[in-house]
């Protein structure tokens, strides 16, 4: 493969250089399935909120293997066996943990393969790259699946305290301008260990462990569930359902080649071959954007509408609550709009609709974070913790939520009949 002699590094705004550690990282940093991450935000419609959110996937996949890189060496300084072929096997599984994403993220995830998550598509663009370097990714995908034999390895890539959500955390907290959700990803490094083969922190680290806890149930709440997120992505989900609606029926929609693709098929995992995969690898943000913005201009008052409200964000009004609200209040809103814009019910669907968000900072049922004490014992962080309201985070909160328009938001609606 044509390997180039530029410098290899990166100027990151977070970690300042973040150097490319050999050769195999940069030529698959070259490949178009990885460059395309340039065009998949990282944070869906957040830039609603906080206009400075326009980071992508991209950075936050050289950001979590710049801390892989810092990890590897505090392991190996700790005397914890890690060879160069696994060294490289988790900087590829890192790198690569990401580039199944699809337009705008988590927000989108489903609208266009159903029930195939970011992991699964994940795997399937590792396969195809394993198999052009011929094999030397097998070592990142066993970590990635979690096959691998060494446990820790698989828990420095996903876990509850792993590089992507050190990564995330930071970055997003930086881009948002969120301080309160700004962690210290290389102290928490510098804490980590391996004991009977899985990692675990340090006793001294576990107030930086707390903050990371708290600071992503702050981000949590404050950023990735904000309503006003929320009730956007629920209309882009709207916006694409009503569009493969529209298609189904026969009517013209403008649109990308790989994007009226998915609008035409329903594509689940049993369907998610090869040919789906090069489509999907050409699929990002700028093609469903350009989509709507020429939707916004359909004779469909649905979509049209639904297309309005994210480019000049007048969006639904949202109610988030601790309960369910009343079912006779939502029949209530449902029908005075229905009368209001001569909608049928299934057109006012798209406008009125409820929901629920949940979040749990901490899940003290899968892959605990544990503290090695200084007498040798191992105990979850929750116990650990002199601090109650880490038992807290580990309890399920459920949040309610409610949309409907509020005012003109709508716009101008054909004559009823």
């Amino acid at each position: 493969m044509h390997r180039s002699d530029k410098l290899k590094i990166f100027n990151d705004p977070i970690y300042g250089f973040i150097g490319i550690p050999g050769p195999l990282i940069f030529d698959l940093i070259e490949t178009p399935y990885f460059q395309r991450l340039r065009r998949i935000s990282q944070m869906g419609l957040s830039y609603l909120v906080y206009p400075g959110a326009h980071h992508t996937r991209f950075h936050h996949a050289l950001g979590s293997m710049h801390l892989m890189g810092l990890a590897i060496q505090v392991l190996r300084m700790k005397r914890v066996d890690i060879s160069p072929e696994e060294e490289e096997g988790l900087l590829v599984a890192i790198l690569l943990h990401d580039i199944g994403h699809g337009p705008f993220s988590h927000a989108m995830e489903h609208s266009l393969v159903e029930g195939v998550s970011h992991e699964a598509i994940s795997t399937h663009f590792m396969k195809l790259l394993n198999e052009r370097f011929e094999g030397r990714l097998s070592t990142g995908i066993a970590i990635f699946k979690g096959s691998y034999p060494k446990k820790f390895m698989n828990q420095l890539v996903s876990s509850q305290l792993d590089m992507d959500r050190l990564d995330y955390l930071k970055r997003d907290s930086f881009y948002t301008g969120v301080a309160e959700g700004n962690i210290n990803a290389e102290r928490l490094i510098t804490m980590l260990n391996v004991r009977k083969g899985e990692l675990v922190v340090e006793e001294k680290g576990v107030y930086s462990v707390e903050k990371f806890l708290m600071a992503r149930r702050f981000m949590y709440w404050q950023v990735y569930l904000h309503k006003t997120g929320l009730v956007a992505e629920q209309l882009l989900i709207n916006c694409l359902k009503r569009a493969r609606e529209l298609h189904a029926s026969g009517q013209h929609l403008e649109g990308s080649p790989p994007l009226l693709f998915f609008l035409e098929n329903r594509i689940t995992a049993a369907g998610f071959d090869d040919q789906v995969l090069q489509t999907f690898a050409r699929l990002d943000d700028v093609d469903v954007m350009a989509a709507i913005k020429a939707w916004q201009w359909h004779e469909d008052f649905v979509l049209s509408t639904l297309c309005r409200m994210i480019l000049n964000r007048r969006l639904l009004h949202i109610k988030l609550k601790n309960r369910p609200g009343k079912p006779s209040k939502f029949h209530e809103k449902f029908e005075a709009v229905q009368r209001q814009y001569g909608l049928s019910a299934d057109e006012t669907a798209y406008f009125v609709f409820e929901g629920s968000i949940e979040n749990r900072a901490y899940d003290q049922e899968q892959q605990n974070i544990n503290i090695l004490r200084d007498n040798g014992k191992i105990i979850d962080v929750a116990r650990a913790s002199d601090q109650l309201n880490l038992k807290a985070l580990s309890h399920t909160v459920t949040k309610y939520f409610r949309c409907y328009p509020k005012g003109g938001t709508l716009g101008e609606r054909r004559a009823h009949g």
